[in-house]
């Protein structure tokens, strides 16, 4: 006996693809100033942004969209934004670098080159991380921090934003004194973690190590 084939179902709709779908108000805004930009760096007179312009405000997709700026240069803005969010992800595809303090304790002072994410554990004797010569070459530096019962200290150069509302202070507390008004270009620390027995600090660095700074200024 021959069992014919149970009859499907409609086959469901293709995914419609980026340049079928409806531009927003938002989107056709955003092209029109990437085109207003180009008028004022000299790639297009004024008379050809006004005829995209048109076209901008009469597109419906975004396949009516691209070609107006397909000629231009991408905007820095978006170049730099896309350059974060790489690193962000590049950062949080790597395996944190492990730091323990053990029972003589440990630290990463002078120049050091900063890894994108570190695990940190106080351990007996504390763990000191000095960034004020240390060469960061990410925008942001994620730290997950367990004070044990040496606890952890962090030395930022004032300026570098801190991010320790993930940080939990457990007995020995978790204080963040490194509070002045970010500096342009400073790299974000985000301290996460608890600070167990021996708590977590962060501050600028003190009056004995400044002098050092100001005696054998980095080169």
């Amino acid at each position: 006996m021959t069992i014919s084939p149970r009859p499907s179902g409609p086959e469901p709709d293709p995914p419609h693809s980026r340049r079928e779908l409806r531009a927003s108000d938002a989107d056709r805004e955003a092209v029109a100033e990437r085109l207003r930009e180009a008028a004022a760096e000299g790639r297009i007179d004024l008379e050809e942004l006004q005829d995209r312009l048109d076209q901008v405000f009469a597109a419906k997709t975004y396949g009516e969209l691209e070609p107006i700026t397909a000629d231009l240069p991408p905007d820095p803005a978006a170049v730099a934004q896309q350059s974060l969010r790489a690193a962000r992800q590049a950062a949080a595809q790597q395996q944190p670098v492990l730091i323990k303090g053990g029972m003589h304790g440990t630290s990463r002072v002078g120049h050091w080159v900063v890894p994108p994410r570190m695990e940190v554990y106080g351990g007996m004797g504390s763990v000191k991380l000095d960034f004020t010569r240390a060469e960061v070459p990410h925008p942001v530096v994620e730290i997950d921090v367990h004070g044990d019962m040496g606890g952890v200290t962090i030395v930022v150069p004032e300026g570098w934003p801190v991010d320790t509302t993930g940080l939990s202070p457990g007995l020995g507390g978790a204080k963040n004194k490194a509070l002045a008004p970010p500096v342009a270009g400073a790299p974000l620390l985000r301290v996460t973690g608890v600070g167990g027995m021996g708590g977590v600090v962060v501050r600028y660095p003190n009056r004995w190590e400044r002098r050092k700074l100001r005696d054998n200024p980095p080169s």
